[in-house]
């Protein structure tokens, strides 16, 4: 009899790309990128400013400019922040505006994410 096959090789896993992490207010104007990885903000995302990241953000200040996070499809990212003032929040494309969120929610600690196609925005209690 033959030889049994040998089982197929394992494809390699990505490599680990360790997080971006901003220490200092993102300002208006600018723009921040972790690219392959989450990004952590230890300070304020001010209106007119930009955050982006292909994995998760999480903001321990207070979010009032743009956050992007999947920024290359990945649909399991998720955005947190300590106090929601988002001019915009998006997902792997899908995005809502500062009109499209809920009063209750503006101020508070929030988790955003993706859920078969529709953004999710909930408080973080």
């Amino acid at each position: 009899t033959a030889p049994a096959p040998a089982p197929a090789p394992r494809p390699a896993e990505p490599p680990r790309v360790a997080g971006r992490m901003q220490k200092t207010p993102v300002r208006s104007g600018q723009q921040v990128y972790a690219e392959g990885c989450d990004l952590t903000v230890l300070s304020t995302v001010s209106a007119g400013a930009e955050v982006i990241a292909d994995g998760s953000i999480h903001i321990y200040g207070a979010l009032r400019g743009r956050a992007l996070a999947g920024a290359r499809g990945n649909t399991e990212a998720r955005i947190f922040c300590r106090e929601f003032q988002a001019e915009l929040v998006a997902i792997a494309g899908h995005y809502k505006v500062l009109d499209d969120i809920p009063d209750q929610l503006r101020g508070k600690p929030v988790q955003v994410w993706l859920d078969n196609g529709q953004l999710k925005l909930a408080p973080i209690e």
